[in-house]
């Protein structure tokens, strides 16, 4: 396995004139938690922590946008390196952002798959989007921008035609705002976009959602696919210390056992983890919760060849 610390917080907005996000802490936070230990002593590589600002930036509607930009396209470089090497890659976060590096790297390979396991989709876009911010923060925009939808900082990739994942080979997880009369991004639910909010993933278990994963994947079968999480899909009695808390959220145990399910299989080139903001934990409480998690899940060492 392939550790990768991806410091950013450049996808969130700050909640008040002078904050930053920590997000950026969480790699070191899951460190001191024991991560390294946990998964068995992985290589490791740590990218360097890009600058945050809160304001503005000419030439994007991104907060962030140029910088968000440049740390990505080191995290593709990485990503595609060590996807070539046939090796699974594990990326730490940081904020939802670096979903787009991940994937412009893996992308490089040839098509894939996501699932993206998140308490929100993450679909806010320019046809959307009625807030009037100037900046938009690509931490909620992640799913559209993976698919093709918002500026070309975040959609455009080199050596990459079209979008990152095709809308009908998505699989979301954990929505639970989508049956809210002022939901945030309605068109989602007109895409080929697989969606299992959480309502219908406590009604489904474990079992009921892997199968539904299982039918989606199975549209590309030779190729391969992406795990994402959000931790904020838990529930915030369960795990508070995130960017944007809420509730409902999906059982531990039937996340767990999805992942367990689907971080082994021989197609998943790797996974993404993020939005865990130490500053919410000042005892490490939740840090060694998260990592606790990790450590039950079977990651595999080798992935299949990779794709033409």
């Amino acid at each position: 396995m392939n550790l990768i610390l991806a410091p950013s917080n450049l996808g969130l907005r700050s909640q008040w004139n002078g904050h930053e996000p920590g997000t950026w802490r969480a790699p070191f936070a899951l460190i001191k938690a024991g991560l390294l230990e946990a998964l068995d002593s992985p290589k490791l590589t740590e990218l360097p922590r890009p600058r945050y600002r809160a304001a503005p930036q000419q030439g994007t509607q991104l907060l962030n946008g140029h910088e968000m930009r440049t740390f990505n396209l080191r995290l593709a470089e990485l990503v595609e390196q060590y996807y070539r090497q046939d090796e699974f890659v594990l990326v730490i976060g940081g904020d939802c952002s670096i979903l787009l590096g991940a994937l412009a790297g893996a992308r490089r390979m040839g098509q894939l798959s996501l699932l993206h396991i998140d308490g929100h989709s993450d679909f806010r876009h320019p046809g959307n989007d009625n807030t009037g911010q100037t900046a938009g923060a690509a931490a909620g925009m992640d799913l559209a921008l993976a698919t093709g939808r918002g500026e070309a900082l975040g959609t455009s990739w080199p050596d990459i035609s079209g979008p990152l994942v095709e809308d009908r080979n998505v699989i979301q997880l954990g929505e639970r705002e989508n049956r809210d009369a002022d939901f945030a991004w309605p068109d989602v639910n007109d895409t080929d976009i697989t969606r299992i909010d959480v309502f219908e993933a406590d009604r489904l278990g474990a079992t009921g959602i892997i199968e539904i994963i299982d039918q989606a994947l199975a549209r590309q079968p030779d190729k391969g696919f992406w795990i994402h999480l959000d931790v904020d899909v838990l529930d915030q009695g369960i795990m508070p210390a995130v960017d944007s808390p809420g509730t409902p959220g999906i059982d531990p145990e039937t996340l767990l056992s999805v992942l367990k399910r689907f971080a082994p299989d021989l197609r998943c080139i790797g996974m993404t983890v993020t939005v865990f903001d130490p500053d919410l934990d000042p005892d490490g409480h939740y840090a060694s919760r998260i990592v606790e998690m990790l450590a039950r899940i079977p990651f595999g060492s080798r992935r299949i060849t990779p794709y033409e």
